[in-house]
């Protein structure tokens, strides 16, 4: 399974581990138990009409992709680690505390590659609206960044690591 344009990814230490071991639990316990279904549903009969046999081939393509999508994932990374960048600018792995200009409420992201964006976590992708409009600022700067629903206002208040 191979990345059309081959593109290096950015990944913490902490996050190629995490796919390391990801990649090895659906290799060692995840095919292993597909297996199983497999057969048990083949030892039901007529494969034809056994919607157990189909539901199983079916979770075996989904894992064999997701393995597939770690593994290529896994041969394109570069790891990066925060201490290693400079702070002067918005890059990679900074945490930036923003003012947003219309509610003055302060928001803390993380900038971080795709592979390890989460909203949830305040962690946000370098190629996303946001983390675009963010690369490169320095504290003080102000930036109106264009996002699905309309316009964002920051003021860039810190970038720490």
């Amino acid at each position: 399974m191979n990345n059309k344009n081959n593109a290096i990814v950015y990944l913490t230490r902490e996050r190629i581990i995490e796919l390391e071991n990801e990649l090895r639990l659906l290799k060692t316990e995840g095919r292993p138990e597909i297996a199983r279904k497999i057969a048990e549903a083949r030892s039901h009969g007529d494969l034809s009409e056994n919607a157990e046999y189909k539901a199983a081939k079916e979770s075996q393509e989904h894992l064999e992709i997701k393995i597939g999508k770690l593994e290529d994932t896994l041969s394109r990374v570069q790891r990066i680690e925060s201490k290693e960048l400079p702070n002067d600018k918005i890059y990679i792995l900074s945490v930036v505390t923003l003012r947003n200009k219309t509610n003055n409420e302060k928001v803390v992201y993380t900038l971080v590659s795709p592979e390890e964006a989460n909203f949830e976590e305040n962690k946000i992708s370098i190629t996303s609206p946001i983390g675009q409009g963010l690369l490169g600022k320095k504290p003080g700067d102000e930036v109106k960044i264009k996002v699905p629903v309309g316009f964002l206002e920051y003021e860039i208040l810190e970038i720490t690591r």
